[in-house]
């Protein structure tokens, strides 16, 4: 029996005893691990578990508790109804436990959120920075508090002049990365107890910083291809207080999905009509793959109610932490806020990433970058459709780095994510990237590393993974038991 088993089968055993009765708060996953010395992937497994049998339920921002009858575990991304109450976020744990697994230099980093830091032009930058560092007065570092350096910001601008939009500098707040400008643009929009609408699936980290914040959000679907509802949004601003909603509209974190420009037209109408902010997550948008730039939604604003929130990390400078927010009305405000949390970000990779743009060839890069990533897409999906189940279906996005995998329905990510770590392979399963720890058969894979014999052999491995987990869930339910 496996360590999950046996945890499981011991809290079982309590239950059915009546040592445990209906209601009973079970210890929360640290606690858990404290008590019976394991990790927390294999308490989630043995929670898991008992929540298959019926013996527990979640309860958000609560934990665990004994249940008296079977709660029924989504397997599906359903979208959310109008009268649909929003919820609370409890995703933190899940998330961590995947993110300390990418740690490892000797894993497959499939699961991880950032690219190979192999394929920057770290050593130009490096040239930038010697070149600021000799040449800054280090009396007048502070110029550069927010709002921000002022060279960076000019080049912020003509980075959206490109696009055909005129964006004034005063509007720019540099910030310590893209979470950074997000969390600051929820902050300024929100308080403890508001409710927001985020996406279904939505990028972990949005999550975590939801429940940091304790706001409650309602969720609306996003199609791998056609993107955001609208109609569940419009039915969501129709029957909940609203007061903001944070989305990627373009190579959408973990789907890849891209809203049309007409669709972010109607985005942005649809918003405006009820006064809503738009918290654009756009860090992706300088990876897409044709040769027309993208547009974000906030192309479309003419009421300053979108707040574009980039960042250098995917696409230059991991590691610098610089990132910023075009908040139109909500500029000076941001800028507050700024003043009041983190301050500024670094003086000095601020002048740098300022002069690289204005010397060092960053188009030329981007073109570069933007053909290996599509070459490296098709050699995941065509291993995706060797090694697969034969069910696995997998997004096929314009731009960015991942791909979405949505596996048979016997293949529970979780599991998978366990035997593929033990394996010495990372991946992201489903569910940390729900409010409602929905998605159990999906998986974000990332194929932001040069593909090379040992990513072949991972994806194999992982393939053969996914059948076996199939196999062994189908003989489980049994032929009369769907899964």
């Amino acid at each position: 029996m496996k360590r999950y088993e046996r945890l499981a089968s011991q809290i079982g055993a309590l239950i059915e005893r009546g040592d445990l009765p209906p209601g009973t708060r079970i210890p929360a996953i640290r606690a858990a691990c404290d008590a019976y010395g394991v990790s927390p992937s294999t308490v989630f497994r043995a929670y898991y578990m008992l929540e298959r049998q019926g013996l527990i339920v979640a309860r958000p921002r609560s934990g665990y508790f004994v249940s008296a009858a079977a709660p029924g575990v989504p397997l599906h991304g359903a979208a959310s109804t109008p009268d649909e109450p929003s919820k609370s976020v409890n995703i933190s744990e899940l998330v961590f436990e995947v993110l300390h697994s990418t740690r490892d230099m000797h894993t497959v980093a499939l699961g991880s959120a950032f690219m190979s830091p192999a394929v920057f032009p770290m050593q130009r930058l490096g040239k930038s920075c010697a070149l600021v560092n000799r040449s800054t007065d280090l009396a007048k570092m502070v110029a550069a508090l927010p709002p921000g350096d002022d060279a960076l910001r000019r080049q912020i601008a003509l980075r959206y002049l490109m696009t055909g939009m005129v964006v004034h500098v005063d509007e720019i707040i540099i910030t310590s990365g893209a979470l950074d400008a997000l969390t600051l643009s929820l902050q300024v929009l929100t308080r403890a107890g508001d409710e927001i609408v985020i996406e279904k699936p939505t990028f972990y980290a949005a999550l975590q910083a939801i429940e940091r914040l304790q706001l409650k959000v309602v969720e609306i679907p996003v199609h791998p291809v056609e993107g955001h509802d609208m109609e569940a949004l419009a039915q969501a601003l129709d029957h909940h207080p609203i007061r903001a909603c944070w989305f990627m509209t373009a190579f959408q974190n973990p789907t890849g999905a891209t809203l049309s420009d007409t669709k972010k037209q109607a985005l942005v109408a649809l918003l405006a009509k009820y006064e809503v902010p738009l918290i654009e997550d756009d860090v992706y948008s300088e990876l897409r793959f044709g040769p027309l730039p993208n547009r974000p939604a906030k192309f479309f604003d003419r009421r300053g109610l979108v707040l574009h929130c980039g960042s250098f990390a995917k696409s230059l400078a991991p590691g610098y932490r610089i990132g910023w927010a075009a908040a139109g009305r909500f500029a000076e405000r941001l800028e507050r806020a700024k003043w009041m949390t983190t301050l500024s970000a670094s003086v000095p990779a601020q002048r740098a990433i300022a002069d690289y743009l204005e010397h060092g060839g960053y188009d030329r890069f981007l073109r570069k970058l933007r053909r290996d990533l599509a070459a490296q897409q098709a050699a995941m999906l065509s291993a995706i459709n060797r090694y697969f189940p034969a069910q696995s279906t997998a997004t096929h996005p314009d731009g960015g780095y991942f791909t979405w995998v949505e596996l048979p329905r016997q293949v529970d990510s979780l599991r998978l994510f366990e035997a593929a770590l033990e394996r010495g392979i990372s991946v992201a399963p489903g569910p940390m990237f729900s409010a409602s720890g929905e998605f159990r058969h999906h998986i974000r894979l990332n194929y932001g590393y040069p593909w090379s014999p040992e990513i072949e052999r991972a994806m194999a491995t992982l393939g053969e993974l996914a059948q076996d987990e199939a196999l062994v869930s189908a003989s489980l339910a049994g032929p009369a038991q769907p899964f």
